[in-house]
């Protein structure tokens, strides 16, 4: 089955973008519609029912990267109401930052879930300090998301 997919990007340095990118060629070729969404905004997803994806780093202590920033707010702001809407979360970061370690997925976990979206499957948390190439560890896990969805 085929699903429409759009994949939020929250990038600093460019790894969320280019592992984004690498998600929407593979999950394309699985037959899904997959839009990247560099700076996503509201009506981005207010407009339609697709499944979300959050693809996103970390920075600082722990905040939204400021590309994904001006949705993280509008959306905490305004939290249109998404019942059922499926959405998964992969964050990236670096374990050596301790508590505040992928902490941009936690606050868009939090503020998806406040839409009464509905997430599928775990996060996948990718570590820095562990993985050169995070797209070797996010194609597979954003296959079995998506055949989740």
């Amino acid at each position: 089955m085929t699903t429409a997919i759009r994949i939020l990007v929250g990038s600093v340095y460019g790894g969320a973008l280019l592992t984004a990118r690498e998600i929407k060629k593979d999950l394309e070729s699985q037959g899904h519609q997959v839009t990247v969404l560099e700076n996503p905004a509201l009506c981005d997803i207010t407009s339609n029912d697709d499944a979300l994806l959050v693809c996103t780093s970390t920075t600082g202590q722990g905040e939204v990267p400021a590309n994904l920033l001006p949705f993280y707010v509008e959306l905490r702001d305004q939290l249109p109401q998404q019942p059922g809407r499926p959405f998964g979360v992969i964050v990236l970061g670096d374990s050596s930052y301790g508590d505040t370690f992928c902490g941009a997925g936690d606050l868009m976990e939090e503020a998806l879930y406040e839409t009464a979206a509905r997430k599928v499957g775990d996060t996948l948390k990718i570590d820095a300090l562990e993985t050169m190439e995070p797209e070797a560890e996010a194609l597979p896990w954003a296959r079995t998301w998506a055949e989740q969805i």
